[in-house]
Parts: C-alpha cells; sequence; structure tokens
C-alpha cells in the first residue's frame, strides 16, 4: 500500500512542479530579450568569452531537450531554444553553457556525476524489478539487493542536484558579466532556471523515498 502512495504523491509533485517548469518557460519564451539573441548566440558568446572556443553548440529536436554532451564537448540545444530570441530560451542555453564551463574547470561533482552514470543506469533498471519480485516472492535477500542497487540511482540523483545548481549560478553570472540580458529579463531568466532545477529536485526526493521504503520493508522482512 505504501509503495503505491509514494508512487502517488511523488507523481503528483512531478506533475506539479512540470506545470510550474512549463509555465515559466512558456510566460519567458513570449518575452524577447532586449538584444535580440538567440540561445545558440548566447551560448556562443558565453563560450567566446571563456575562451571555449571550440565547443559545439548544435540543434536538437524535441521539447526541452536541451543538454551538455561532455563525450563530444557540445552545447546542444531544442531547436526552439537555438533558434528563439526569447528570455527562457537565452537562460536556458546560458545553463546548459554552465555545463562546458564546469567540463571545462574540472568540476568534481560534474565528474563524480558522469562516472555513476553506468551504475545509475543499471541502478534504476534493475534495482525496482528485484525488489517487487522478492517482495512477491518472500524473499529478503532479494528485496535487500533490489533496495542496495536502488542506492545508485538515489546516489546519482543527489550528486546531480549541485551539478545543476551550480550550471544555473554560473549560467546567471555569464548573463550579469556579459549583460546580455536587462534588469526586467534577468529576473526572468533566474525563474526559469529555477523552476528548471526544482524539477531535479523533486526528482531526488522521490527516488530518496522509494529508498527509505525499500529499506524499511527489507528491515522488516529480515525480522520475520
Amino acid at each position: 500500500m505504501w509503495f503505491y502512495i509514494i508512487g502517488g504523491l511523488s507523481f503528483l509533485a512531478s506533475l506539479l512542479i512540470r506545470g510550474w517548469l512549463n509555465t515559466a518557460y512558456r510566460k519567458w519564451g513570449a518575452v524577447p530579450n532586449a538584444r535580440g539573441l538567440s540561445g545558440e548566440v548566447a551560448s556562443r558568446a558565453i563560450l567566446r568569452a571563456n575562451g571555449l572556443e571550440q565547443v559545439g553548440v548544435q540543434a536538437v529536436r524535441g521539447k526541452l531537450s536541451d543538454h551538455y554532451d561532455p563525450r563530444s564537448k557540445s552545447v546542444r540545444l531544442s531547436e526552439s531554444n537555438y533558434a528563439n530570441a526569447s528570455v527562457a530560451a537565452l537562460a536556458v542555453a546560458a545553463h546548459e553553457t554552465g555545463h562546458a564551463l564546469q567540463d571545462a574547470q574540472g568540476y568534481g561533482f560534474m565528474r563524480l556525476r558522469s562516472a555513476l552514470v553506468p551504475l545509475a543506469n543499471l541502478s534504476s533498471q534493475v534495482g525496482p524489478y528485484a525488489f517487487i519480485y522478492g517482495l512477491m516472492g518472500g524473499s529478503t535477500l532479494i528485496l535487500q539487493v533490489g533496495a542496495l542497487l536502488f542506492a545508485g540511482a538515489v546516489l546519482f540523483h543527489l550528486v546531480t542536484l549541485p551539478v545543476e545548481f551550480d550550471a544555473s549560478r554560473r549560467a546567471l553570472r555569464q548573463i550579469e558579466r556579459l549583460g546580455l540580458v536587462s534588469e526586467a529579463e534577468h529576473d526572468g531568466a533566474k525563474r526559469v532556471l529555477f523552476a528548471a532545477g526544482m524539477t531535479y529536485v523533486a526528482a531526488a526526493a522521490t527516488s530518496f523515498a522509494y529508498l527509505i521504503y525499500m529499506l524499511a520493508w527489507s528491515r522488516r522482512a529480515a525480522r520475520r
């Protein structure tokens, strides 16, 4: 029962936060930035100012599919953010470029997150299924293995938080230093970045809640 309650509450929280992000993005996505800078141009301006002209800036399909690829050293922006000159597009582009700055400076949490990717993929795919199998089969050992595996996914979510919030802080500093937006637009960019950051907080909180449930159930099963 508690498994479904946690799942339902987490799903509801995720929907609310995602709605908040979409609202902020939609509002400031309709506001052109005063300098008429597209996401691509803003990203290249930040890279150039930090001596990272070798980092690529590319358009990719999908809505809010923006990300930085450390393997190819490329900032990849969704087509709308790549081409549009809105406050939201500039903010998102600056955030992803912030990851490029982290990579260039060897930011510790970013390196740790990259190292945890294989573990996180395995943990998120195998852990929950192992736990449910152990629950259904009455196997305490498999319950504990499932919980232990899922802990890897939780660790990845927790490490992701400082990476994402630091990228947003770097983005705001670059925006201010280079004068990419006006004072009023700066507030809009900050709102978009904060809303986006909260989606990672929700994901981390959800995974942590599931882990606590798994550990509690495993401990209860071991006492039988």
